[in-house]
């Protein structure tokens, strides 16, 4: 590997780490250089089975051999920094050790993600990026075959969102609708049935809602208020997953999506 020690938090060359709570800095810096972090040694790792390409790893010293064995992949350079340094530099206390910055790919389109699912989850506004990673690593795990954004929804590839998917977001398909307002008559016109998962009473029971030979997008709401209104209207079902206890009318959306995606795919 092509290490490179580094004392100096403000050096250029660490551009890629810096502030890393500062939301709307990420945001702005990560769209300009058309780059993402994956923070840990596994993440890490999942990022590079995928096939995406390095742009440099920063390594604390206590951890400066974690990645050895896969020193070939790294073309990029690989920064190591005293944890003082990359405390300063990332702005809280770097415990995993391991950051990696990769550049990103073109997203693909909705009719190319799409192509051959028979199972998707479509995300409204969700715009939580822990919410966001939690819901990909579950249908990631639970067998759903793409996820579809609409355009407000939460970056996948945002550090926080990476983290708590484990990776899922390097392998599950996704891709990220035009237009809110009617995107999901695309998906209609591909033989997806709409199911808007939604606590109303007269909702019916999602188990009921699916049968084994359909193609299914299930739409799920922001967090809060749920699916909107224009999007549970143009639902071809509504559905609900029942509640036992009358005082609790749903779930929150990450419990709520890992039970959905099961009932989606089983």
């Amino acid at each position: 590997m092509n290490v490179i020690e580094v004392a100096d938090p403000a050096d250029d060359r660490l551009a890629d780490y810096v502030r890393l709570r500062d939301s709307s800095l990420r945001r702005s810096l990560e769209a300009e250089h058309g780059l993402f972090l994956a923070e840990g040694e596994k993440v890490v790792r999942r990022a590079l089975r995928a096939g995406y390409r390095p742009r440099s790893l920063l390594l604390t010293r206590r951890r400066r051999t974690v990645l050895d064995d896969v020193a070939a992949e790294f073309s990029a350079p690989v920064y190591v920094v005293d944890d003082a340094v990359a405390e300063s530099l990332v702005g809280f206390h770097l415990h995993r050790g391991v950051l990696a910055s990769f550049h990103r790919r073109p997203l693909p389109g909705v009719a190319e993600v799409v192509a051959d699912a028979r199972r998707v989850v479509v995300l409204e506004d969700i715009v939580d990026h822990t919410n966001v990673g939690a819901i990909f690593r579950s249908a990631a795990g639970l067998g759903v075959d793409a996820v579809v954004l609409a355009p407000r929804c939460a970056d996948p590839l945002y550090r926080r969102a990476v983290k708590v998917s484990m990776g899922a977001v390097f392998t599950l398909p996704y891709a990220r609708l035009d237009n809110w307002y009617n995107g999901l008559e695309d998906l209609r016109r591909r033989g997806f049935t709409l199911l808007a998962l939604t606590p109303a009473p007269d909702a019916v029971p999602l188990a009921e809602a699916v049968d084994g030979d359909g193609r299914y997008a299930l739409l799920l709401g922001t967090e809060g208020d749920g699916l909107s209104s224009r999007w549970i209207a143009q639902a071809d079902v509504r559905a609900r997953i029942p509640m036992a206890a009358r005082d609790v009318d749903s779930l929150n959306v990450t419990a709520a999506a890992a039970i959905a995606c099961y009932e989606l795919t089983r």
